[in-house]
């Protein structure tokens, strides 16, 4: 069972909202990974990646991801997290990574403005191209998939995410036990 969730999405999918919510139901803390970032360089997401270009805010954002260290935590990176293989290796080895899937149409009635937002877009991208892709790879990366509904209230997500993990926690509890009891029973044999 591993300590800590991790949720992965497009912007604007919820990932803050509904990690701050399913954070207070387990008795977790959060970690709003943009947040670490503007933080450490003392400087909004969008000013970041007018500063350094996209290719040195993705390299910061990976670094800053691939380096988190979190024990019953919520983690919630910034939506272009999934183009960094190491950051999603190491997140997918501290956490049950979660995929907060919506529409494109949900998407773009709630995204807003995406320059404001901090948004990693390469030049000449839509928010169409964005999220054609980086949707595989969400569900490449995802242990856990929430199709959020459209008109559902974040309670209804946070419920049944909360009932997704710990069904996927007393999986995990339960293969833990019958290997050890296959490891014991290999041991009694042995005697």
């Amino acid at each position: 069972m591993k300590e800590n969730i991790t949720l992965i999405g497009m912007p604007a999918s919820g990932k803050s909202t509904i990690g701050v919510l399913l954070a207070k139901r387990l008795g977790y803390s959060f970690i709003d990974v943009d947040i670490l970032i503007q933080e450490q360089e003392k400087k909004l997401l969008k000013e970041i990646i007018a500063e350094r270009g996209l290719e040195g805010f993705l390299e910061l954002e990976e670094r800053v991801n691939a380096s988190l260290k979190a024990t019953n935590a919520v983690i919630a990176p910034g939506g272009s997290v999934v183009y960094g293989k190491e950051a999603m290796e190491h997140l997918k080895q501290i956490s049950e990574v979660v995929y907060l899937k919506l529409s494109y149409e949900e998407v773009a009635r709630r995204v807003g403005d995406m320059v404001d937002r901090g948004v990693a877009l390469k030049p000449g991208y839509s928010l169409k191209d964005l999220y054609a892709e980086r949707v595989p790879l969400y569900e490449r990366y995802a242990d856990i998939t929430v199709d959020e509904m459209e008109d559902a209230w974040l309670g209804e997500t946070v419920d049944r995410l909360r009932t997704m993990i710990e069904e996927e926690w007393k999986k995990a509890e339960s293969e833990e036990g019958q290997l050890l009891e296959l490891l014991h029973m290999e041991g009694e044999g042995r005697r």
